[in-house]
């Protein structure tokens, strides 16, 4: 048995959490629900989702005070509406804000990280509220201490983010460069935010029920990152298989090398539109994993133990998966996920 609790400010979480101590219950926190994965067997657990949606702005000085319910890009296209440079190439990316510092997401050269002056949080230990600083959350990438050491820990019911006024979009990506060069089009925030929008519907990136791939749990692999001795190992399994080709690969710091993960599930022989029963691959893009109607999440996770077993068996690289699993036994899924 399970209870969805939904509060509408801060203030009311503490009490959540004492109705979850009182159904003698863990507390599971869900923003929008679209970068996780529950288990078939339901959950046994209070719920938490916090629908605050409060925001305010100093245009001045860039600070943004953002509750965690707001839609995440509802606020991108706000900050970019009001000149604010931070996070317009985070434009498309679904989930509410709360969401946004336990991955650190990131696309085309930006990360929230970037941004976050102040993670506010309660405690579901003890229901006292608590102030984090960008340095204390040790963002990386795709990773941060509420995804992994403090996992389960907290609930992020705000965030307070320093963007620059009338600032210049970040360019950093070489696709969203390239497309913007060929078209000639003027580097503004509007523009950026746009092309950003026009590449990820391209990929079934966007959330539009009249795409055949829009139900999906997102990217499911994140770019693995690699010491030395492994990506030499890589490309010389890359080379033998396309001598022609380019690996797309990322430095990252010394001794370190971030690949595309979508680079190498299709050179282990998984393509677009790949078909596993009623789950499959995204007919756009490969990091996608879909559902083709009537599929479990028994399925999605039996294809992405396939995908996992397939660049592992090829390249000797195990991806990691980049949603967040719930209601799932101890051991049940720990070969995929750890």
């Amino acid at each position: 048995m399970h209870a969805l609790v939904q509060v509408h400010e801060a203030a009311a979480v503490p009490r959540a959490i004492e109705l979850a101590r009182d159904e003698s219950k863990d507390v599971v926190v869900l923003g929008g629900g679209s970068n996780v994965i529950a288990s078939d067997h339901g959950l046994d657990a209070v719920v938490l989702q916090i629908d605050d949606d409060h925001l305010s702005a100093d245009l001045t000085t860039g600070r943004v005070h953002v509750a965690s319910g707001y839609d995440w890009d509802a606020l991108v296209a706000w900050t970019v509406s009001h000149g604010l440079a931070g996070l317009e190439c985070l434009s498309g990316i679904p989930g509410r804000t709360g969401a946004a510092p336990i991955q650190n997401i990131g696309a085309y050269g930006q990360e929230i990280g970037d941004v976050v002056e102040t993670v506010h949080a309660v405690d579901l230990r003890d229901g006292k509220t608590v102030d984090f600083g960008a340095h204390d959350c040790h963002f990386g990438y795709r990773s941060s201490r509420f995804k992994y050491e403090w996992i389960g820990r907290y609930v992020v019911t705000g965030l307070t983010l320093a963007l620059q006024p009338d600032g210049a979009p970040t360019i950093r990506y070489a696709e969203l460069e390239r497309r913007l060069d060929d078209g000639g089009v003027p580097r503004t925030l509007e523009n950026v935010r746009d092309m950003v929008l026009t590449i990820r519907r391209a990929k079934s990136m966007v959330i539009d029920p009249d795409d055949e791939n829009h139900r999906s749990a997102g990217s499911f692999f994140t770019n693995p990152i690699v010491d030395d001795e492994t990506l030499n190992a890589v490309r010389r399994v890359a080379r033998a298989k396309d001598p022609d080709g380019k690996m797309p690969t990322w430095p990252v710091s010394l001794g370190e090398t971030k690949i595309a993960a979508a680079w190498l599930i299709e050179h282990s022989g998984f393509t677009k539109g790949h078909e596993a029963g009623a789950a499959g691959l995204s007919t756009h893009h490969v990091l996608a994993l879909v559902n083709r109607g009537g599929a479990r999440a028994q399925d999605l996770i039996d294809l992405a133990r396939e995908i996992q077993d397939g660049v592992h068996a090829t390249f000797g690289v195990r991806l990691r998966p980049e949603p967040i699993p719930l209601g799932f036994a101890a051991g049940e899924i720990d070969d995929l996920w750890f």
